[in-house]
C-alpha cells in the first residue's frame, strides 16, 4: 500500500505559514523552517507590544499633563491628588486632551485641584 501524506493539507499549512512570513528578509520568507521560527517570534512580539502600547500611551499622557501643570505652577502629583479630592472623574487621557485643545478649561481644572488640595 502506498504511503498517504495528506499532501493537500500539508501544502495548505505550509502555504499559510509562508504567507504570514511575506515581507520578511531573505530566507525568513522563503524557507519553511526559518519562516516558522520567524512567524512564531513575530506573533509573540505582537502580543507583547499590544500590551506595551497601553503603557506607552499612559506615560505620554502623564508627560503632557506634567508639562501643562508646570505652566500653572503646580506639580503633576499635586494636580492629580487635587483632581481626585475635588471628585473630578476624568482620566489622564481626557485631561491631556483638555490640556492640549482647551487651555482655559484646563486652567479651571487646575484651580479646582489647587483649592481641593
Amino acid at each position: 500500500m502506498t504511503r498517504a501524506t495528506n499532501a493537500p493539507a500539508s501544502r495548505k499549512r505550509r502555504k499559510r505559514r509562508l504567507e504570514r512570513a511575506k515581507g520578511f528578509y531573505g530566507s525568513r520568507s522563503k524557507l519553511f523552517r526559518m519562516a516558522t521560527e520567524s512567524v512564531d517570534r513575530a506573533m509573540v512580539m505582537a502580543t507583547e507590544h499590544r500590551r506595551k502600547k497601553k503603557v506607552e500611551y499612559r506615560s505620554l499622557w502623564i508627560v503632557r499633563l506634567a508639562a501643562a501643570c508646570k505652566q500653572h505652577d503646580v506639580s503633576y502629583s499635586r494636580f492629580i491628588s487635587g483632581i481626585k479630592k475635588a471628585g473630578i472623574g476624568l482620566n489622564r487621557k481626557m485631561l491631556s486632551e483638555i490640556a492640549i485643545h482647551d487651555p482655559d478649561g484646563f486652567a479651571q481644572l487646575v484651580s479646582q485641584a489647587k483649592s481641593a488640595a
